[in-house]
């Protein structure tokens, strides 16, 4: 049993600049971007939660995972070249645009302002990644941001590289603690359609699924309809499970370091690509609002193409970018200590 200790950010706060550096630090962690450090008064309100390792397995999330696995083997042995071209315009909607731009960018960090109905259409883009409705997925990022690499990060690989890929989904407790952590995201909880989206965010992959399936089926037979179900549906949100999940763990262990950020955070160049830009992780940790996560010119960064793209259509506005110097030569990563050896 580890304790949970952190204090509810009142507003999102600018996020302070870290200086380049080709050193390892691991201690002095500061609190970072959307979650403000409480004074006396409100260090008085703090809220308490508790991560959990023990015989509370999630059976729920188990089933769901396990179920998708076994789904995305299958899509395995029903290859159709179309059924390949569905799993790519699917990857891009769900991951690019909808975890990538939307969940993360936009509605985690506030890195640009869309109008309403495009807003809304990439976040629930973002629900067919399976990945959680909104409020959830938002609130658990911006209380990483806060706590990132110590007692209390959700996902930190200091407390085990299984548990930072996956085991704090299976075994940990922040999904019952919904009230709680609804008020980091007190800027998407006041939104009917975030409130309506956090509880019904199964239905549009659920809705797409059945398309799929149907238009497969009109187009080329049942046996095209489930190849088109299981590659656009069960294999693309397996795969992006794990693509996500590497952030959470791999960029936190393996790579390179431009800036000091007081954490653990690295660029991993195979990450970036997997994800569309969002291995250059340390970046990102130095410059948590930026709309850019690469800051080379061969630091390659789909995702924020993707927000260009949509300025060019005047459909982003307020773009944050932020290119700071950096020294060339980057730190290799060490070894950091967990929390375990720390204690």
């Amino acid at each position: 049993m580890k304790r949970l200790c952190c204090f509810l950010p009142t507003r999102p706060q600018n996020a302070v600049p870290s200086q380049p550096s080709t050193k390892r630090h691991r201690q002095g962690f500061p609190v970072t971007n959307l979650a403000a450090k409480p004074d006396t008064a409100q260090a008085s309100e703090s809220v308490e939660l508790t991560q959990s390792r023990s015989d509370d397995f999630n059976w729920i999330f188990f089933t769901v995972i396990a179920a998708f696995h076994l789904g995305a083997v299958a899509a395995l042995f029903c290859f159709h070249w179309s059924s390949l071209a569905v799993f790519l315009a699917m990857w891009l909607l769900s991951q690019n645009v909808g975890i990538a731009i939307s969940y993360h960018r936009q509605l985690t960090h506030r890195s640009f302002i869309a109008p309403k109905w495009v807003e809304y259409a990439m976040a629930t883009c973002g629900s067919m990644a399976l990945q959680g409705g909104p409020i959830y997925w938002v609130a658990v990022h911006r209380l990483h941001h806060q706590l990132t690499d110590k007692p209390g990060d959700p996902h930190s690989p200091r407390d085990g590289k299984w548990w930072s890929h996956m085991g704090w989904i299976l075994r940990g407790a922040l999904h019952n603690e919904t009230t709680t952590l609804s008020r980091y995201v007190p800027d998407l909880e006041r939104e009917g359609f975030y409130r309506w989206l956090e509880v019904w965010h199964w239905l549009p992959i659920t809705l797409v699924g059945i398309a799929l399936a149907c238009s497969g089926a009109a187009v080329g037979g049942w046996k095209l309809g489930l190849s088109w179900l299981l590659w656009g549906a069960l294999l693309r949100v397996t795969i992006g499970f794990h693509v996500t999940w590497l952030v959470n763990s791999a960029t936190h262990l393996w790579g390179k370091r431009r800036f000091n950020t007081h954490d653990d955070s690295t660029n991993n160049w195979w990450v970036a690509l997997l994800t569309g830009g969002e291995g250059w992780h340390n970046n990102h940790h130095a410059y948590p609002t930026s709309a850019t996560h690469g800051m080379a010119w061969w630091e390659i960064d789909f995702n924020y193409w993707g927000i260009r793209l949509l300025a060019l259509f005047r459909l982003a506005r307020n773009i944050k970018v932020m290119r700071p110097r950096a020294p060339r030569n980057f730190a290799p990563v060490e070894a950091a200590p967990s929390h375990a050896e720390q204690r």
